[in-house]
């Protein structure tokens, strides 16, 4: 009998309220913690709320999202932190703008 390997996909399924904590944070998108805190010095991804310390820090679904897309940046484009800062906020501008010229047509 041969066994035949099997794949098994996971995934995350998010919605606009999904919260998690540092922690979880790092651990979806497979980085350590001192990543996710270098992103937030360069900001890339912003805590939730008014929170300092690091272990009560909470993030939106939205902050997952940009930290998968930082990482796609560096590995692929080789692009470094305070570039991803910028490309990133442009990328936002543009989705903006495009969300403008829907509500005119």
């Amino acid at each position: 009998m041969t066994r035949t390997p099997t794949h098994v996909l996971t995934g995350l399924i998010l919605d606009e309220d999904s919260i998690f904590t540092l922690q979880e944070l790092s651990v979806s998108c497979a980085v350590e913690t001192e990543y996710i805190i270098e992103l937030v010095e360069e900001g890339i991804v912003e805590p939730m709320g008014q929170q300092r310390d690091q272990q009560h820090w909470a993030f939106s679904g939205q902050s997952l999202l940009r930290v998968r897309k930082t990482q796609r940046l560096q590995q692929d484009l080789g692009v470094n932190l305070a570039g991803i800062a910028l490309v990133l906020d442009m990328m936002d501008e543009i989705e903006q703008l495009r969300e403008r010229l829907r509500r005119l047509d």
